[in-house]
């Protein structure tokens, strides 16, 4: 196991299970992931091996016996009936028969219907009410000639969830584990490998959990298909339910005047609206007037009564054009519905998750390590809605006067949610909470400048906060505009020092006069290619010196090639330039290499670059040094950029639309 798994099971232990049985118990059961580790949770909570063996394999006798699957829903029936009872998993919704004054219970893959049910598993169970929960229960049969009488019994039922958690436990061991650590802890909780991201692509997964742990917040994410936007609403907490965005009405989501019973937002922590995006489709106006008072106030209204609720509204649908599209022709509200493409409606929404930041999910992607049982954790996150953080930011930092009461909310609640995700102890260090801040000004920046492009009458906001300790003031601008340069204008103005504003500026001037200074690359940041970067330094040397620990991966041998082709378009086509390689290198690599890097100096020499190599295992920092005078220090090396999809993703064969990792390159005049 990795190191990271040991420690999980040592402070969690009976808690976590390794994810990868997930998929080998579940068949072809269309269950949600959190019934399935439920039952793990029964078996498998171990790092023993034979345990995990065994435990497996009564998950699977569990499912094969007792999940009912709706093609086999008349053998289950038969069953029941020849034995009496038996024992089975179904998901049920429960509704009252005012006629008979009784409730009466549905089940969703048998096909019953009607079924008498306690008032006192009601009472003790109210989400059976909407919805549907998942539950193991005992069914009998028992046959009566009394007319009307209804043979199917409820002898027992127990929905599936966690009965009890220790917070405080919980907190006390978070406290064993760094930042880092944790964060690597619910990605793999949640299913994806953590190498395979970034620290901000980390961040963007784990804000679809804020909903689950802050009450009312209201969070839309809009992107490309296949990126699991609504995977976590649909499988990962017994407290949320994932509804077709065509399938709301007001009396499902609120409150039935007919029957008066309360819709799903009276039972659910998180109600998530699936296919949200779609300007054709038909949507009910006097629902959105209602949620948009929800969703300022958390309450809504039947006749003279007044409800209040506090469950958490997402939105999740796809975007039609892509980002540059957007931003230049309409704003990224783009997609929604007539009626839902409504300032008033869109100004509730807390933040705006970039599903385009998010990459499409590919098996590498997936973890086979350990994690927490989803049950657990979401029960957690139930707790932990109990605590309101909201202010906790301002122990450090102050928003601007600017920033409106309802902007200052909703970057509170973005970021409370995700210190209480990540930081559940309650203890947060000055850094890590300006981490969080500028994410959650920037997630409700992105609502707000969309609103402006749509509607004139809203103010522009000054984004900023000022550092208690310093007073210093710090401005956040979202990605997408540092990467496409809007509003160029107005950064220039400010002269502000940033890669896409430079890398923009460059191309529309024929002669850049160089500076020294940095340039800093954010996680996920695209259109960055070497020439933007530091093309223009590169000519007029005659000479270049490349230290880079990390030159021997196949990726890593391509980026040298390209930044290789780079120097030859830069160069005098009639002149010559040295190139020469320090990198270091490790056995099982080695050879490799070498054979790579001889191919490269018969294959540049055509070009007029004579290229030399040497390794040396001491070298750490990493640069280009040029006899022109100036020198790049790079922070990552050449590896700049995130892995592609591979050769038939485009992302392979141009620099600018891949994503970045977070780095700093350095620009430094030298005097000879």
């Amino acid at each position: 196991m990795k190191e990271l798994d040991i420690k999980l099971n040592e402070y969690f232990g009976g808690k976590v299970v390794r994810k990868d049985l997930t998929n080998a118990v579940k068949g072809n059961a269309i269950v949600p992931t959190y019934v399935l580790e439920y039952l793990l949770g029964q078996y498998c909570a171990t790092d023993d091996e034979v345990t995990i063996v065994l435990g497996v394999e009564t998950v699977k006798s569990i499912i094969s016996q007792h999940f009912v699957h709706r093609d086999e829903a008349q053998i289950v029936k038969s069953t029941v009936r020849e034995k009496g009872s038996h024992r089975i998993i179904d998901k049920v919704s429960v509704r009252l028969n005012d006629q008979k004054d009784q409730y009466e219970a549905s089940f969703a893959n048998l096909g019953l219907k009607g079924i008498p049910i306690s008032d006192n598993v009601i009472k003790e169970h109210q989400k059976l009410l909407s919805g549907g929960v998942w539950c193991i229960l005992t069914l009998g049969y028992f046959s009566s000639d009394e007319k009307g009488m209804v043979p199917w019994l409820i002898e027992s039922i127990k929905p599936i969830q966690v009965s009890n958690i220790d917070i405080n436990e919980y907190k006390e061991a978070r406290k064993k584990f760094s930042k880092e650590e944790w964060i690597d802890v619910l990605m793999q909780t949640i299913g994806l490998n953590p190498e395979e991201f970034t620290f901000r692509s980390k961040i963007l997964q784990l804000t679809r959990l804020v909903p689950f742990v802050e009450n009312n917040y209201n969070l839309i994410e809009l992107g490309p298909k296949g990126t699991g936007k609504s995977h976590i609403f649909s499988e990962m907490s017994p407290h949320g339910i994932l509804i077709s965005g065509g399938e709301v009405s007001k009396a499902k989501l609120f409150v039935n005047n007919s029957t008066g019973e309360i819709g799903l937002v009276g039972y659910w922590d998180v109600v998530a609206y699936d296919e949200f995006a779609g300007k054709t489709k038909r949507t009910d106006r006097g629902l959105v007037d209602i949620m948009k008072n929800y969703m300022a106030n958390k309450s809504f209204s039947r006749g003279t009564e007044v409800y209040g609720a506090s469950a958490s509204m997402v939105f999740v649908g796809n975007t039609d054009h892509s980002v540059p599209y957007m931003l230049k022709h309409s704003d990224l509200f783009d997609a929604l519905p007539k009626d839902y493409y409504d300032t008033a409606f869109l100004d509730r929404m807390h933040g705006y998750l970039p599903g385009w930041e998010v990459q499409k999910l590919r098996n590498e992607m997936f973890t086979s390590d350990y994690g927490f049982i989803v049950d657990y954790l979401a029960e957690v996150l139930k707790e932990l809605r109990k605590e309101d953080r909201t202010h906790d930011y301002s122990h450090y930092f102050e928003l601007s006067d600017s920033i409106t009461t309802r902007d200052k909310t909703s970057i509170a609640k973005t970021y409370a949610g995700l210190s209480k995700i990540i930081y559940p102890q309650g203890e947060i260090g000055r850094e890590d909470a300006q981490e969080l801040l500028d994410f959650a000004i920037e997630c409700r920046k992105r609502v707000k400048e969309q609103l402006y492009k749509m509607d004139e009458t809203f103010e522009e906001v000054d984004f900023s906060y000022s550092c208690k300790d310093s007073g210093e003031i710090i401005t956040i601008e979202t990605l997408e505009v540092l990467e496409l340069g809007e509003p160029l204008k107005k950064l220039k103005e400010n002269q502000e020092d940033d890669i896409s504003v430079k890398s923009i500026v460059s191309r529309k001037e024929t002669k850049i006069e160089l500076q020294e200074g940095q340039k800093i690359i954010r996680d996920n940041q695209s259109g960055i290619s070497y020439d933007i970067l530091f093309g223009a330094y590169l000519i007029d040397a005659s000479e270049i010196k490349i230290v880079d620990p990390y030159v021997r991966l196949p990726y890593q041998l391509r980026n040298f090639m390209e930044l290789a082709k780079l120097i030859s378009e830069k160069k005098d086509p009639d002149s010559e330039v040295k190139l020469h390689l320090v990198t270091s290198n490790v056995e099982d690599y080695v050879e490799g290499a070498k054979d790579a890097f001889e191919q490269m100096t018969y294959s540049l020499e055509s070009l007029g670059i004579i290229f030399t190599y040497e390794f040396d295992d001491f070298i750490h920092d990493r640069s280009i040094v040029m006899d022109n005078g100036w020198k790049v220090v790079l922070g990552r090396g050449l590896d700049i950029w995130q892995k592609t999809g591979g050769w038939y993703d485009i992302n392979e064969y141009i620099q600018e639309k891949r994503l970045c990792k977070a780095c700093e390159v350095t620009f430094i005049k030298q005097e000879f």
